[in-house]
């Protein structure tokens, strides 16, 4: 992706006062979320729940950009449509989680660290082909009495760093 193309996503995912819709969450999170209310979890349950959220009539008039999750940048509506394909058509512009999640940080108890830097450029070259026109990565620090201690933050900000 060349240069004008970034600032073109970034000043497209800011305009107009419209919001960017994360839905993201792991299947396992995804999943939780069912269990209490009686809910398969399956992948086709969650794939329905998704369709749900991005054939929503007018999603882009509110939202300009939404963050997919692995699993949901892969599915497609019941009628075959991919939902980079909806959401485009929509005037919302895909985009990835690319991180695979917050991970208890060894020897530091209580704190996490942000894990998927293996393999990385191989699956922002995949997301980008589907149609991903810009990813997310997240930091988790706990704040607490003694935290964040100064090998988490550097430990995340050294993930941070190397996503760019």
């Amino acid at each position: 992706m060349v240069v004008q193309d970034l600032i073109d996503t970034a000043r497209a995912m800011v305009a107009d006062g419209k919001g960017l819709l994360a839905m993201d969450e792991s299947n396992p999170t995804c999943n939780k979320r069912f269990a209490p209310l009686g809910i398969p979890q399956t992948e086709a349950a969650r794939r329905a729940y998704r369709e749900l959220i991005v054939t929503t009539a007018g999603l882009g008039e509110s939202i300009n950009g939404a963050i997919l999750y692995d699993e949901s940048i892969r599915q497609k509506t019941s009628n075959g449509t991919s939902f980079i394909k909806v959401l485009v058509e929509a005037g919302i512009i895909p985009g990835i989680k690319v991180d695979t999640g917050a991970k208890d940080m060894a020897g530091f108890p209580g704190e996490k660290v942000t894990e998927g830097l293996d393999g990385l450029p191989g699956r922002v070259q995949e997301y980008a082909r589907m149609g991903a026109r810009f990813a997310k990565w997240r930091a988790v620090i706990a704040i607490d009495t003694g935290i964040p201690s100064e090998g988490c933050i550097e430990g995340n900000a050294h993930a941070l760093g190397s996503v760019s």
